[in-house]
């Protein structure tokens, strides 16, 4: 029995957009070894940002994040390969940039909470919940030729 790839959901905020940050961003899961399987540069509006942080519905900065992440187009991602929702959580950094690490995204590109340049999926659990909200219509199926120089088989 195959097992199906892992897949991660990520998305570059607004300011990161904003700053120039999606090809340095992109390179960097490229570079690990991970496989882009959908790409959207798209304006959210309000009811569909609620609709992705509802989970957080009920903290005090909900109304700030939303407002934040319509401000300005966003670029959303699905992202697969071997660990890649633990893994690309380790690349992005902590949510606070100030616990971020050098070398990862949040610890090079940013400083607040508020303005921590891109959202990524904390578990399988959220990325199919997440890349089903962002890609309905789903995702392009590939094979690198590069897969079998990075993978196992």
């Amino acid at each position: 029995m195959e097992v199906e790839p892992e897949q991660t959901f990520i998305m570059i905020k607004p300011d990161g957009v904003q700053r120039g940050l999606v090809a340095e961003i992109i390179a960097r899961f490229e570079r690990k070894g991970f496989t882009l399987r959908g790409l959207k540069l798209q304006n959210v509006q309000q009811s569909f940002a609620e609709k992705h942080y509802e989970d957080l519905s009920s903290k005090p900065f909900f109304r700030g994040l939303v407002q934040y992440i319509v401000s300005g187009p966003v670029v959303a991602m699905v992202w697969e390969g071997k660990g890649v929702v633990s893994t690309g959580r380790t690349i992005i950094g902590a949510t606070n940039p100030a616990q971020s690490a050098p070398g990862t995204i949040r610890g090079d590109y940013a400083i607040d909470i508020g303005r921590n340049v891109i959202h990524g999926s904390d578990s399988v659990e959220s990325a199919k919940k997440e890349i089903h909200l962002w890609f309905p219509e789903g995702i392009v199926q590939w094979t690198s030729s590069l897969h079998s120089w990075i993978n196992e088989q």
